[in-house]
């Protein structure tokens, strides 16, 4: 396994994920707008988004620049490169955020429009709208990788001296650039999103006293716009962010185990090449969503995730034999070790999905017990709720623990990197149920403001109830999978610093 072989499959894997998204994209497109009320309320939104991504991209261009000029004067030689890095990573993490958010503000009114005919289209409609998010998502951070890579092993070559001391710094930049626009877009974005959605209620519900997504409600829009900006746009950038951390991280403790120059290349370009196989794996469980009648729309989304990170972990293991043809580092950790180590992370992924879902399904007891504490008035409901939201944070932190533990004693600082990158290998179809969310609560608003059939409403309603949900385990993901990626970067600067 040569380094040029790993840099063209993350790179033809990065192609075709990007290709599939704007297929996806081109599909909606096609697909029936609604009415003219409908399409002309959708445009509202849309320019909304656009205005509030336009204005803070015109915020960050000058502070890229500014780190990226600091970077390329701060260093000397071929590390000035990271500059470039730096502004690639800041680039592909602010492109994949807009295209992201321009299919999801155009899916909004055709989710809508296709809620007439019932679950199953709409259901197609939106989450095909949230699979052009997360393709776009991983499809981008392998391409970009796998440029920083190729310019790199092109000038440098591909020894180990090359990779540890010149062409892994240099990626690192991309990845800070990937953190500098999650930093931007997720806490921007979120404030927007809850300022614009406690605007709307406070002087629909409480002053005014008209009901929510009410037309006569100007800040209805706003609400919609927040829902894109951060639910979309700022959770993919997090994403993003989280997806390029863990693959640089283990990149760089991979170079730096114990073990001869050539396996630990290979131990280096592993995780490029499992989050790879990841796309595809991903790809495929997006056609594993399909609505029936009569089924939840949640069972539907679920197939998709359940079936993708069960291909995934069928293939963990020969994909790691593959790459380590046999070798052993840090004293007798084989190909098993590492495969069993991105399981563990794999299944503490699923598992704080099913997690979340318990704690915020719409039929779970939890959520039950909140609804039944509203009967005796709004004190009884705030102080059931927090209770429940305090209690549902220890399950994942127990989960996240026993993943860092399990991989650890499994494969060292490596495994933990690559548990980290097993619970991100999916993060295609992850993002996609996640983005599906925003979109379906948007055509919910957008029935009601352009007065269509109350069964509309319905099936809306049912659609934002499951992404209710979607978006609560989206934020779970990201956090848990921010907890590792932190853990294997401060590993890494330690191994790169001389410490560890």
């Amino acid at each position: 396994m040569t380094a040029s072989l790993a840099i063209a499959v993350a790179a033809l894997s990065g192609f075709i994920a990007v290709t599939y998204a704007i297929m996806k994209n081109s599909w909606i497109r096609k697909r029936p707008v609604g009415n003219e009320i409908l399409e002309r309320i959708a445009g509202y939104i849309a320019d909304g988004a656009a205005a509030f991504l336009k204005r803070e991209y015109t915020v960050l261009v000058p502070f890229v620049a500014l780190v990226a000029l600091f970077l390329a004067v701060a260093n000397s030689g071929s590390l000035k490169l990271s500059a470039g890095a730096f502004a690639l990573g800041s680039i592909c993490s602010a492109a994949a955020g807009y295209f992201g958010m321009k299919t999801a503000t155009s899916a909004n009114s055709r989710t809508a429009a296709a809620a007439v005919g019932g679950i199953e289209p709409a259901l197609r409609v939106a989450f095909a709208g949230g699979s052009v998010m997360g393709m776009t998502v991983v499809g981008l951070a392998l391409l970009g990788v796998a440029a920083v890579l190729a310019v790199g092993v092109a000038l440098f070559g591909e020894t180990l001296h090359a990779f540890r001391e010149t062409i892994f710094p240099i990626l690192s930049g991309f990845s800070l650039g990937a953190s500098t626009i999650a930093l931007f877009a997720r806490v921007g974005g979120g404030i927007f999103t809850k300022a614009a959605d406690v605007g709307a209620d406070l002087v629909g519900k409480v002053e005014a006293g008209i009901p929510e997504d009410d037309p006569r409600n100007p800040a209805v829009i706003a609400d919609n716009v927040g829902d894109n900006v951060g639910d979309v746009a700022g959770m993919g950038a997090d994403l993003f962010e989280s997806y390029v951390g863990s693959m640089v991280g283990c990149v760089i403790l991979g170079a730096g185990v114990v073990a001869s120059d050539e396996l630990r290349i290979r131990l280096a370009l592993l995780p490029i090449l499992m989050a790879s196989m990841g796309v595809g794996a991903s790809i495929l469980g997006t056609f594993l969503v399909r609505a029936r009648k009569g089924q939840s729309p949640q069972k539907a989304l679920n197939a998709g995730s359940f079936g993708a990170a069960g291909l995934a972990a069928l293939l963990i293991y020969p994909l790691s034999a593959l790459v380590m043809g046999g070798g052993t580092f840090d004293g007798g950790k084989g190909a098993l070790s590492v495969a069993l180590a991105a399981i563990f992370g794999l299944a503490a992924g699923t598992a704080i999905g099913l997690l979340t879902e318990f704690f915020t399904g719409t039929n779970t007891s939890p959520v039950r017990k909140i609804e039944k504490a509203c009967d005796t008035g709004p004190a009884t409901a705030i102080i059931t709720g927090l209770g429940v939201g305090m209690m549902s944070t220890l399950p994942p932190v127990l989960v996240i623990c026993g993943a860092i533990l399990g991989s650890y004693s499994l494969a060292g600082l490596y495994g933990i990197g690559m548990a980290a990158l097993g619970m991100l290998v999916t993060l295609g179809i992850q993002l996609s149920v996640d983005a599906y969310g925003p979109i379906a609560d948007n055509a919910g608003g957008l029935a009601v403001m352009s007065a269509m059939d109350p069964h509309v409403r319905e099936v809306t309603d049912e659609l934002d109830a499951v992404g209710n949900t979607t978006a609560a385990v989206g934020k779970g993901f990201a956090i848990g999978s921010a907890a590792l990626t932190a853990i294997i970067l401060f590993s890494a600067f330690a191994q790169s610093a001389g410490g560890a």
